[in-house]
């Protein structure tokens, strides 16, 4: 890289960038994916850490006389593991519905230039 090439990339860093229809597609479909995608592996993992409590209440690892309550606690973690899936897809369908005319629009525009 020449010294001319280095301070272009140095000047490029600090210019505006202006925001194409591309870049606003992109940020749609993340507005439309990523929010879903972290409530789903949020409560996954709460699903999954209530399961492992239920099993060590079960198992008398943490209590000895209560293998009833941590086989209750432990279907309530299959429960929420189980219903993940279909929440997310829930979810994710209603925040498609919301975006998508404009994703559709965007989507024409660019495809059509």
């Amino acid at each position: 890289m020449n010294e001319k090439q280095y301070v272009q990339k140095i000047k490029d860093n600090y210019l505006e960038k202006e925001t194409t229809k591309l870049d606003e597609l992109k940020s749609l479909d993340k507005k439309v994916n990523l929010p879903v995608a972290v409530f789903a592996y949020c409560f996954g993992v709460i699903g999954t850490l209530v399961l492992g409590f239920g099993m060590c209440i079960a198992m008398k690892v943490i209590l000895e006389d209560y293998m009833w309550v941590g086989i209750l606690i432990g279907c309530i973690g299959i429960l929420l593991v189980s219903i993940n899936y279909p929440i997310y897809l829930t979810i994710l369908n209603k925040r498609k519905r919301k975006y998508k005319t404009q994703i559709i629009e965007i989507s024409d525009e660019l495809l059509n230039e």
